[in-house]
């Protein structure tokens, strides 16, 4: 089965950084595209990064400049660089691919467990 793990996620003060990773493991075939959301709170899950395969990247607004995402799909890793860090960047952040475990099948989405982050003032 496919699994995405994601490591990184702690306390940290305002205007410090964090790394985030996700493995996946299992049979995959093909990643199609990768990247992190957030729920904070009170708050509907966002989109923060996303990446291609091709390596094309866009970012949500009020991290840009900040958070930097990464990918090697070889490794079946993607990371998100977080620098920076404010009070208001405190969330779950989960991982998330679009994949297909073999050549004949359906892409889905895949997500990891969330992992939180919480920034002090």
């Amino acid at each position: 089965q496919v699994q995405l793990v994601e490591s990184g996620g702690g306390l940290v003060q305002a205007g410090g950084s964090l790394r985030l990773s996700c493995a996946a493991s299992g049979t995959i075939f093909s990643i199609n595209r990768r990247g992190w959301y957030r729920q904070a709170p009170g708050n509907q899950r966002e989109l923060v990064a996303h990446i291609t395969t091709a390596g094309s990247t866009n970012y949500t607004e009020p991290v840009k400049g900040r958070f930097t995402i990464d990918r090697d799909n070889a490794k079946k890793t993607v990371s998100l660089q977080m620098n920076s860090l404010k009070p208001e960047d405190t969330a779950v952040y989960y991982c998330y691919a679009n994949l297909r475990t073999t050549w004949y099948r359906q892409w889905f989405d895949y997500w990891g467990q969330g992992t939180q982050v919480t920034v002090s003032s």
